[in-house]
């Protein structure tokens, strides 16, 4: 009796994870592999149209930094641009409670393992870009996320002589990881306007 006991305990727990990995699998749908740049995802309608709005409405309230040619805003630790590092004994603060609904749905679908404790929000007026660069792996961790509001952009992604063109649209969501985190460098080129011929995630 007792072994029955232990089969059908056994056979319950495969069912409860065959249930959560089906789970696991459903939330992940959202996001799509880029297969030209390994370790990239994209997730094209990760907010909706209110959720926008509002973020935008909440972050203009608050204080924007003007120490490089476009405006910034740091919360948990701020990234120095000049030496390129962080200072981790001079904490901002938990993030801005605008963002939580963001980490628990990234949390909930699996596009990250653990709540984030820094957040760059970059403003970029027509003309303005940033340099491809690859985040430094000692000060941010395996996965980086970046969410695009307001307006679609084409970010560039190259590796040594190959370049890729993504074109990231209004309310969606990249995840960096892997190759397209630790190998390729990602930038967005300064120039007023963007002639689109990568793919398009509409």
């Amino acid at each position: 009796m007792e072994k029955c006991e232990k089969i059908k305990a056994k056979e319950e727990k495969q069912y409860e994870n065959q249930n959560q990995q089906e789970e696991d699998k459903k939330q992940q749908s959202n996001l799509m592999e880029i297969k030209n740049v390994p370790g990239l995802l994209y997730y094209k309608k990760f907010l909706t149209e209110e959720e926008e709005q509002n973020l935008i409405k909440q972050i203009n309230q608050q204080t924007w930094n003007n120490d490089l040619k476009r405006r910034t805003q740091h919360y948990g630790y701020k990234y120095d641009y000049t030496s390129k590092s962080i200072n981790e004994s001079q904490y901002l603060g938990k993030l801005p409670d605008f963002c939580d609904f963001i980490i628990k749905r990234m949390l909930n679908e699996k596009i990250i393992d653990q709540e984030p404790d820094q957040l760059i929000i970059n403003e970029y007026e027509p003309g303005q870009g940033i340099n491809p660069h690859i985040d430094r792996p000692d000060f941010f961790q395996e996965k980086v996320v970046s969410i695009s509001l307001g307006s679609k952009c084409i970010m560039e992604f190259t590796l040594e002589k190959q370049t890729e063109e993504i074109v990231l649209y209004k309310r969606s969501l990249a995840l960096l990881t892997a190759e397209a985190r630790y190998k390729w460098k990602h930038g967005i080129k300064a120039r007023k306007n963007d002639v689109i011929k990568g793919p398009l995630f509409s």
